[in-house]
């Protein structure tokens, strides 16, 4: 290789790191909705219910439907403003979602309560793209690392979240929780000023200067390779929504543990779910990414198993535990191989066909989670584990046969 391209290679190096550390601080303050939403969103809208409980989470799948709604949003904000500002776009709407939450809580309104957390899932479907931008701002050797440290990112929203809602709580007895949700401004005006910071590289300009031409979404999405990594995203984040969804309900309403220790169970799930990043993108390299999927979904089935085994506090902070390894070895395994499937100049209508569809399922998991809880109890969310696991193992053992046979990228 010609000192030349070292030289160029090394430049294009430098500026995606100081991108994917922009993107890192950024995603980490945005994440931070997650923990808080799921923390109390179904405690929440219990209170503010009447006779029928079974639709204590809706308002959380509201925020997963948001999410589904943002992967379309965050395209079309892309397309106008350019990325960066797309996700200024985004953020503002995560403010705007808190407040009304808030507003909606002191009001004791419960739709106008799901509707905030809509529009705060809205701002987190801008907030997945952030992986994919890094991804798509990193050389390819890079991409894996990339993607690792945003989600790494996630270990600061697992601790703020939590403490978020428990210093702000009792903030406006006797309305509770409507300070956790006021405090999410300030954390999405921080978030704006990284973005502004950042300077995303235009693939889409440079294939079109180069001739390439892009194929059709649907040559691209029928590829085993896509297709796998899809079902895998899916599998691994619906159900660890599924469960994270119902586990506060079942600690609190089901066995009597109180609110502050569900929120801790909910933050050291969600420290589980960010803080192996910190070496994922390293497992992918040294052991391939299918196998690391695959140990994802062998640790969500180890998941399932000790949640199972009893309801103690150990049996729920332990599955909650392995529920967040499971899952972060999984997607972030399974966004690679996504990742891996598409040219550059592909990205946007691929990235967002995917996560509509990813989030559109994962809405109806947290919805199905309130409904199976209600009605047939704990143990029922842990039996659905098995079968989506078994299966997204035999796509992942299907590819691991064919990238033997042929390249990874045909």
């Amino acid at each position: 290789m010609s000192t030349i391209a070292v030289d160029g290679l090394g430049r294009e190096l430098s500026a995606a790191r100081r991108n994917v550390f922009l993107l890192t601080a950024a995603q980490a303050l945005l994440s931070s909705a997650g923990p808080i939403a799921f923390s109390i969103g179904g405690l929440a809208g219990y209170d503010l219910l009447g006779d029928d409980k079974s639709l204590a989470t809706a308002p959380l799948t509201g925020f997963n439907v948001g999410v589904a709604l943002g992967a379309v949003f965050v395209a079309i904000a892309a397309r106008l403003l350019g990325r960066a500002f797309g996700f200024i776009v985004g953020a503002l709407l995560g403010a705007g979602g808190g407040i009304l939450a808030a507003i909606a809580l002191f009001r004791g309104d419960f739709w106008l309560f799901a509707t905030g957390f809509v529009l705060i899932g809205i701002s987190g479907g801008f907030t997945q793209k952030i992986r994919f931008a890094a991804a798509d701002a990193s050389p390819s050797f890079y991409k894996p690392r990339a993607i690792s440290w945003i989600l790494a990112g996630g270990v600061v929203s697992a601790i703020l979240g939590p403490q978020v809602v428990i210093f702000t709580k009792d903030l406006f007895f006797p309305v509770l929780f409507a300070g956790a949700f006021l405090a999410f401004a300030p954390i999405c005006l921080a978030a704006i000023v990284l973005f502004l910071l950042l300077r995303l590289p235009d693939r889409k300009a440079e294939a079109v200067a180069a001739g390439e031409t892009a194929r059709p979404l649907r040559e691209i999405v029928l590829t085993q390779r896509f297709m796998t990594g899809m079902v895998c995203g899916i599998s691994s984040y619906a159900l660890m929504t599924f469960m994270m969804t119902g586990a506060p309900l079942a600690m609190v309403i089901g066995c009597g543990f109180s609110t502050e220790l569900a929120t801790l169970g909910i933050q050291w799930h969600v420290l589980a779910m960010f803080a192996p990043s910190f070496f994922t993108g390293m497992l992918i390299q040294r052991f391939g990414t299918e196998k690391v999927v695959a140990a994802g979904l062998i640790i969500l089935m180890a998941c399932a198993g000790v949640a199972h085994m009893g309801i103690e506090l150990w049996n729920f902070w332990g599955a909650l535990i392995l529920l967040g390894v499971g899952w972060n070895f999984g997607f972030i395994g399974a966004t690679a191989i996504v990742a891996s499937s598409y040219r550059p100049h592909e990205a946007d209508k691929v990235q967002g066909f995917h996560d509509i569809v990813l989030f559109g399922t994962v809405a109806l998991a947290s919805f199905a989670s309130g409904k199976v809880f209600n009605a047939y109890g704990w143990q029922t969310i842990n039996l659905v584990f098995w079968p989506v696991t078994g299966v997204s193992l035999l796509l992942i053992v299907l590819l691991l046969l064919r990238s033997r046979r042929v390249p990874a990228g045909a």
